[in-house]
């Protein structure tokens, strides 16, 4: 009896240490201490649709007239403060650097109600109008921060990107152009949206290697649940927002230039771009998984490889910008 207690301890202990082990190679993130800026990060709120929503606001120090808004949204299970420290505070360090205003706002019940029509989330099962809400806080902005409403653009990770083609789709006017990272459009049949037919600058950003949106198209799983449905490949999408610009042909492929020698991605993108057209790109991180691309720093490994190619976030700002004429 001795004996097997003595196994059983050294079993569990080994379980224990394997479990820890395992934990700190999949899940762990690196850290990171959040940057000293001049800023203010300002929260706020509103009732919209019956419900308490809210968001976080980084105002840059020495804010310009009429400045660009860009709002951050997060992925599923996230909040606004998440998706700050996921995106590891560059959107406000650039905001800082580029005088726009940065909001990270809060999905229903931490999840948007976007475009995926199975989705078993709140937001989308109660058909929560984040549009309405979105519109909302930029009319806020707008009025409290001054912000110029033809230079609003919107971003996100995932469910965050998802929300941002719905921005794409439905309130082109309120947009003047659309980044999702780790994110591709749903199939007709799984589309829940009433598309404008409307151009708008659109930027997709998806790995390759991303075991949750199928780089290539295919059915959206996260540790199980597949109700989100399938998606189309990121050519496909990015191929769906320059055909409403009216280009016909199948973009311009650049390879990227290594940043990082040790570093196992790399990038490669397709562009769309004539005057008087919005705007189109499509970013392939080769290797790259469900993850916002940092020069430093890594996400957890259950997602996918982070690249350190390239700065996600600044090569977002970089895009929005660029549809904006003339310098500012």
């Amino acid at each position: 009896m001795r004996r097997f207690l003595k196994a059983l301890a050294i079993l569990v202990a080994v379980v224990m240490l394997a479990a820890i082990a395992a934990w700190w190679w999949y899940l762990r993130a690196d850290p990171m201490v959040p940057p000293a800026l001049p800023g203010a990060a300002e929260a706020g709120s509103v009732v919209y649709g019956g419900h308490a929503r809210s968001w976080l606001a980084y105002v840059p120090a020495a804010k310009p007239p009429a400045p660009a808004l860009v709002l951050v949204m997060h992925g599923s299970r996230g909040t606004g403060e998440q998706m700050r420290a996921l995106t590891r505070y560059r959107f406000d360090e650039l905001a800082e650097r580029h005088g726009f205003i940065a909001v990270y706002p809060e999905g229903y019940q931490q999840h948007w109600n976007d475009c995926r029509g199975g989705a078993n989330y709140a937001a989308n099962l109660e058909n929560i109008d984040d549009v309405g809400f979105l519109r909302a806080l930029v009319q806020r902005m707008v009025d409290e921060q001054g912000v110029d409403p033809s230079r609003v653009y919107a971003t996100g990770l995932s469910n965050g990107g998802q929300m941002a083609y719905r921005l794409g789709l439905e309130a082109p006017g309120l947009v003047a152009g659309i980044a999702a990272v780790a994110a591709s459009l749903p199939v007709a049949g799984n589309l829940d949206c009433e598309p404008s037919g409307e151009a708008v600058a659109a930027m997709v950003m998806n790995g390759t290697a991303d075991p949750v949106n199928p780089y290539d198209g295919g059915v959206v799983e996260i540790f199980g649940d597949a109700s989100r449905g399938p998606v189309l490949s990121s050519v496909a999408t990015a191929t769906y927002w320059a055909g409403l610009a009216g280009y016909s042909s199948e973009g311009v492929h650049t390879i990227w230039p290594r940043q990082d020698s040790a570093d196992g991605t790399s990038v490669e993108s397709l562009d769309w771009s004539a005057a008087g057209r919005a705007p189109v790109r499509l970013v392939t991180i080769v290797g790259g998984g469900h993850t916002v691309p940092h020069p430093l720093y890594d996400l957890p490994r259950i997602l996918g490889p982070t690249s350190h190619q390239l700065d996600g976030p600044e090569a977002i700002w970089e895009f929005f910008s660029s549809t904006e004429p003339g310098p500012r």
